[in-house]
């Protein structure tokens, strides 16, 4: 009888904690998601390399969360606990411990406090400070200046040399890896040499968070190492029938598609031109393909093609050799990786461009002619030289 009995009371007891537990948990999830005590917006910041267990400490020490503990377990059970993304991010007022938990894992451009962005593109790169613009509460740009002109001015120095600075390096669509690592090298708060650039076309344009003082070297392996994960997505997803026999191909012709047109509407055109032109056999002629032959990817042509380059036989004049060219002829970004991997249906041979900063296409070569004709009529109303190559 007496066993009964005690067991009676610690089947009673047992409710009675599962009761109590289940009231925590629901209090606990109602917490994560209620507003946060924080009356006005606040800058928070994710210093480099800092665990959540840090960073919950100083929201609660900044009164924008209440408990730390909630915060981190509500982090760690919808699996972002290890997905701190580097920064500093204005957060709204009474901002809530789930909201914040997303802002703090997408990362994105800091939205307060001091960034510095090595900014590598096709023509000029730039070392551009940002800062929050006390007017309007957003990021604006402070400063800039041009790495190749010599040391950085007072301001961006001093934001460079200070510990809470965000450091990034943005990489534009289209830049060749001679570019990325010269402009690399200029990077003051980046160590360390690199002897010889990537393989062309093996770096990923994106933006890219550093530490003060990571090595360049480092940072490159990391913009491979994306690029590598992308075309290997992009190649499983591909459609079938394409005329590429490898990635490495693939990638080659996205170069071409990256260089061809800055339009992210006309990138699936572009890349049905080239693939059709495989498929007929006929030669790819295209321009940027010839200037990475004359260049080497060191430098902009700012000029047209010479008659005299486009009789010269180089492994890159897709006028004079067939099929593509060795290597791609810079870095393409995903959507032209996309592109030379979906392209879209059609039956154009040729594009020229249409004065507006897009192309017309054409069927036929005789259609495409008169399309150059009226390109070399714009040309001319501009005053600009005409190039003995139109359109491809």
């Amino acid at each position: 009888m007496i066993w009964r009995h005690i067991a009676a009371n610690f089947l009673t007891l047992l409710i009675v904690v599962l009761i109590a537990a289940a009231a925590a948990v629901a209090w606990a999830r109602h917490q994560y998601a209620a507003p946060g005590p924080s009356a006005t917006a606040q800058c928070v910041r994710v210093p480099q390399g800092a665990t959540l267990a840090e960073v919950s400490e100083r929201l609660v020490a900044q009164g924008v969360v209440s408990n730390g503990y909630i915060f981190r377990a509500g982090a760690d059970y919808e699996g972002r606990a290890g997905d701190l993304k580097y920064g500093a991010y204005l957060v709204p007022p009474h901002v809530s411990m789930r909201d914040l938990v997303g802002v703090l894992t997408a990362g994105g451009p800091s939205t307060c406090g001091t960034e510095i962005v090595l900014r590598i593109g096709v023509r000029e790169n730039a070392v551009i400070l940002r800062d929050m613009d006390a007017a309007t509460g957003a990021m604006a740009e402070q400063a800039k200046y041009d790495p190749a002109t010599g040391p950085a001015p007072e301001p961006i120095a001093r934001a460079i040399g200070a510990e809470e600075t965000r450091l990034r390096v943005a990489m534009a669509e289209g830049v060749t890896s001679w570019q990325v690592v010269d402009a690399l090298g200029r990077a003051d708060f980046l160590k360390g040499e690199v002897a010889t650039p990537p393989a062309e076309g093996t770096l990923a344009p994106d933006t890219y968070d550093v530490a003060r003082g990571s090595a360049r070297a480092d940072l490159l392996a990391e913009m491979a190492r994306r690029q590598s994960a992308i075309l290997a997505d992009a190649w499983d997803r591909r459609e079938s029938g394409l005329p590429y026999r490898s990635p490495g191909e693939a990638l080659v012709m996205a170069s071409i598609i990256e260089k061809e047109t800055g339009l992210p509407e006309e990138r699936g055109l572009v890349a049905s031109v080239f693939v059709n032109r495989l498929r007929a056999g006929m030669r790819l002629e295209t321009d940027p393909a010839v200037i990475y032959g004359i260049t080497g990817g060191k430098a902009v042509l700012e000029r047209g093609i010479r008659m005299s380059e486009l009789r010269r036989r180089t492994p890159y004049n897709t006028y004079l050799v067939d099929g593509l060219p060795p290597t791609p002829i810079a870095n393409p970004g995903r959507a032209a990786i996309e592109a030379a991997l979906h392209p879209e249906p059609s039956d154009y041979l040729f594009f020229v461009a249409d004065g507006r900063g897009g192309h017309v296409f054409a069927r036929t070569l005789e259609e495409h002619r008169r399309n150059v004709a009226r390109w070399r009529e714009i040309e001319r109303q501009r005053g600009e030289p005409v190039s003995p190559v139109q359109g491809n």
